[in-house]
């Protein structure tokens, strides 16, 4: 299946490829997706976490399948089925499925954030929720299920220990983040860094109405030197943000950082083309950091 993202940049648009499990209805940004192929045989890891199947090279790399199923916590997987090949925080992870249905293109404004039923800030795995054709289908957080399997593959905190002591710093810095979890480590990072005065919002959305609310007022010189964003959030993304803030002539100045598990040779060239000043993978959070500096400080 060609998994090729034809969408302009900054349209708020973006693909999901809707999959089966256990006969229920799931969904994966099409952004993050390598490839799909049929499963294959792989080789058990000895002491591995339950929800890992084992290794497998379908050509010179070594990929690592994950059973979904198990994730959910449905169960084991039997052979058969598909593996969706994705890469996202520079990993290459296999995902054990039943069955691929197709790709729907949606807005971002569509994606329904899921309840406190459905998912809790601190332990869900499902990101928003799509209602296509009378189905609902549930759109996953990968980033966290592997990040729960493999914490090292999460921010790395201790980047910013190594940092050392700094100053205090009052440089208004505006955050777009929708995970709760990822937010406020961002926010607790920058502030261990030395910034102190960090305004978060939780999507593109959000983010937008308080530049144009400061630049309304005409005191958006004075309040936001530096926005730091996600890609993939409701309402608005992160690339129709940094679109509309370059595309302002009283915005345009601002310094826009993508931080985000999507950072690919693709989406770079998105966000480049965007305008974006800087684009990080989001394990580099020390990195972050010493990107802000170069902008702002």
């Amino acid at each position: 299946m060609d998994t090729k993202i034809l969408l302009e940049n900054g349209t708020n648009e973006l693909e999901v490829l809707e999959f089966t499990l256990d006969g229920n209805l799931y969904g994966i940004n099409v952004a993050k997706i390598r490839e799909i192929i049929n499963y294959q045989e792989v080789t058990p890891v000895p002491n591995a976490h339950p929800s890992i199947e084992g290794i497998f090279m379908p050509r010179d790399k070594m990929i690592t399948a994950i059973d979904l199923k198990n994730c959910l916590q449905r169960g084991q997987s039997e052979p058969g089925g598909l593996f969706i090949v994705t890469n996202f925080n520079k990993l290459d992870i296999a995902f054990h499925v039943d069955s691929v249905i197709g790709i729907h293109r949606v807005s971002w404004k569509e994606i329904i954030k899921p309840g406190a039923t459905v998912s809790t800030p601190e332990d869900g795995i499902s990101t928003g929720i799509i209602k296509f054709n009378e189905k609902l289908i549930i759109i996953l957080d990968f980033e966290k299920i592997v990040t729960d399997i493999s914490p090292e593959t999460g921010l790395k905190m201790a980047e910013i220990d190594a940092l050392g002591d700094r100053e205090r710093c009052d440089v208004p810095i505006l955050i777009a983040e929708d995970s709760a979890l990822l937010n406020k480590m961002i926010v607790d990072s920058l502030k261990r860094a030395g910034y102190d005065n960090v305004i978060r919002t939780e999507n593109g959305q959000e983010a937008w109405d308080i530049i144009r609310d400061f630049r309304d007022k005409g005191t958006l010189e004075r309040n936001i030197h530096c926005v730091i964003t996600d890609i993939e959030m409701p309402l608005m993304d992160g690339h129709r943000l940094t679109k509309l803030i370059k595309d302002g002539e009283e915005t345009k100045y601002i310094p826009v950082i993508i931080f985000s598990s999507l950072i690919n040779e693709e989406m770079r060239k998105k966000g480049e083309a965007l305008g974006a000043n800087a684009q990080l993978s989001k394990p580099e959070i020390g990195n972050l950091v010493k990107v802000v500096d170069s902008l702002v400080r």
